[in-house]
Parts: C-alpha cells; structure tokens; sequence
C-alpha cells in the first residue's frame, strides 16, 4: 500500500515521539509498574490521544491508516503504552463522538483528547472474554439516575483513567438489546479498584478489576440509546482488531530491530553471527512476516477508511499479525542465545508484551471461527 504524504507524516511525528520520549524509559518504568501521567499529556500534544476525533472537539481529524500506524510506531516502544492510547481513541473517544450528545461531548471528549483525561471501556467480566453478551452488570433506573452494581475485569487504566465507559444490563429480558452504555467520572463514589492484576506484560499500564456497588449515573449519562449498548461497544470491534494488529506489528519490528543490531555485533567462530546463513535466514524471515502483517492491516484500515465492509479483513490481520509477533519475538530471544533471557536485554520484554495480543479483542480461535463464517467469496 502506498501512503500519502500526510499519511506518512503523521507516521513520522509518532515514531519520532516513540523513540524520544517512551523506548529510552520502557524498561524504567516496566520495572516500575508504571507510566508517568504526564506522557499522556505530551502525546496529547502531537495529536496522538484523539487522532480520529474532530478538531472542534479538540482531535487531529485523522483517518483511520493513520491512527494505525501511530499505533505500530508507538508499540515499537512499548506495548502497555500503546494500549492506553488505543483504549483512549477507540473504543472511549470515537463512542463519545459517535454517539454523544452535544453536552457529553463538551464535558468528556475535550478532556480526552488533551490528554487531561483518560478514558478506560468496561465490557469484560470475570465470567466473560469473547462472550461479551454474557455481561451480568446490571444498571437500575431510578428517578432521574441509574444505579450500577456488577464486576468488571480486565479493564486497561481502570484505576488511573478519569472517565469510564460502562456497558451494563438495563433490561435482562432483551438479550443483547437489553444492554445500555454509561458514561461517568471514575471517582463516582460507586467505582471500587478491588485488584490491580501483576501481570506477564504490559506492565507500563494498570490492568484492574473494578466493582460498582450502588453507583449512580444520571440518566443523561447514557451514551446514545437505551438498549443500543453492546452495539456502542462492539461497533467499532474491526478498528480494534485492526489496531491490535498495529501493535503486533510494532513490537515484532521492535524485537527484529534488536536481534538484527546484536547480530552484527555478537561474533561467533571469528565473524559477526549476522554473517552465518542460518542467522542470516531467520532474520529474513523475520522481516517478511513483519512486512505481510503490516500490509495485512494497512488493508483493512484502507478499507475501513473506504467505508467498506472490513470485518473479515481485521480479524485475518490480527490472527496474523498476533501469532507472528511471538513466533519473531521468540526468534530474537533464540538469536541472544542466553542473553535474550535475561531483563537487561529488550527482548525479554517484547516476548512478554506481544503474548497478549493473540488474547484480546477477540483470542485466536475467535478469530479463526469467524474467518471461518465469512469464507464465501474469499477465492476472489
């Protein structure tokens, strides 16, 4: 695919940032279990929290291969920081602009956009993953509010984003139609952090499970229709899978960066082992799977861009692109020798941020099994 000037500026100015202001302190602050808050507001300012959001509101009015491609150079640096700023974007951001009233938009999206605020997207339960129509949180209308009692888990920034987008049941009779998205402030006097899981990657994020316990949210504070709620979530699931693919290719390319640069320094029988065939060969592997999981996405956000139907082409590119990320990330562990198993070189930690990705928005097998639906037509 070829990129259009403005396209592969926007590319620039997120690499540029990523290399400068995250890969320097990714290992710091992976050891720390923590960002400084105040990256967020420098990204803010390069137009990297709100990329697809209008300007009057604060965005850059980015189209959506763009935002993928921040997304690739920021995972390049670190994995969990790249998943505060797709959580940030899309799903929070672009709900807010799509199915927001003129006053939500006013009170929650500027600050999002500003980096002032993070956004965190409640959908999964302890009991749920891919079966998000399973959700058990349930919202109760009284008077002019709601009241939410439920459990949610696996929730990227719940105990440090400020505004919570919360998918809950409004009425258990109605199946998927019976669920309704809120919106609210996250120091509403109802939202508990009861764990902060310790996890195997992207430990450059908080990672929470959080439980609402009578929590009231106005009744204004219904993001879009009632009813319309699992919709608002998963209505723009394809953006997130492509994303995840975004990020898979990142931290590949991150892992071959490192291996390549190793190789020609690490010598072995009197030469740099980057000139025996068989290093030599993994590493061209390595790249070609990079470059078709790049192409892949780029893809299927040119599509989406289009207004194309592109569901089929988001989950292809992220099965790929997920299980590439560990097969190149092993690969250049396997190139350290023992070295690679070891924290002080960067491989150990791309290995632990990309396993996730085969994991989220959707796991590998669900990514298959709807492939697998969507195969008529694929011979053309």
């Amino acid at each position: 695919m070829q990129l259009t000037d403005e396209q592969q500026q926007i590319r620039d100015v997120a690499r540029t940032f990523a290399q400068r202001e995250i890969a320097p302190h990714a290992a710091e602050w992976d050891r720390a279990g923590g960002t400084p808050r105040e990256l967020y507001a420098k990204m803010a300012d390069v137009g990297l929290m709100g990329m697809m959001v209008d300007p009057c509101w604060g965005g850059a009015g980015a189209d959506f291969v763009s935002y993928a491609l921040a997304i690739e150079e920021v995972s390049a640096a670190d994995g969990g920081i790249s998943n505060m700023m797709a959580a940030n974007n899309s799903p929070v951001a672009v709900a807010i602009q799509q199915s927001g009233t003129e006053q939500q938009k006013r009170d929650y999206l500027t600050k999002l956009t500003s980096g002032e605020w993070l956004g965190c997207i409640h959908l999964t339960e302890p009991h749920t993953g891919s079966d998000a129509a399973a959700i058990r949180t349930r919202a109760t209308r009284d008077g002019d509010e709601y009241v939410l009692n439920g459990h949610k888990a696996f929730i990227t920034a719940g105990s440090t984003s400020d505004v919570a987008m919360i998918v809950a049941v409004t009425n258990p009779s109605a199946g998927k139609r019976g669920m309704t998205t809120f919106i609210t402030p996250t120091d509403n006097p109802g939202y508990r952090v009861i764990a902060k899981e310790d996890k195997l990657g992207h430990r450059t994020n908080d990672t929470c499970q959080v439980v609402f316990e009578d929590m009231r949210v106005p009744a204004s504070d219904v993001l879009g229709e009632i009813g319309r709620g699992l919709g608002i979530a998963l209505g723009n699931l394809s953006l997130g899978r492509i994303g995840v693919a975004a990020q898979a290719t990142g931290g590949a390319r991150a892992a071959l960066k490192a291996a390549h640069s190793y190789a020609q320094e690490r010598e072995t029988f009197g030469r740099p082992i980057v000139e025996h065939q068989a290093i030599s060969f993994t590493l061209a592997e390595m790249a070609t799977q990079i470059e078709a999981a790049r192409q892949l996405y780029l893809h299927a956000a040119q599509m989406r861009d289009q207004g194309l139907e592109c569901a089929r082409e988001a989950s292809m590119a992220k099965l790929f692109a997920s299980e590439m990320a560990e097969r190149v990330a092993s690969k250049a562990i396997q190139i350290h020798g023992g070295y690679g198993f070891l924290n002080d070189y960067p491989v150990e930690k791309i290995y632990r941020d990309v396993r996730v990705y085969q994991i989220y928005e959707g796991a590998s097998e669900v990514q298959k099994l709807l492939i697998s639906r969507m195969l008529d037509g694929v011979e053309g």
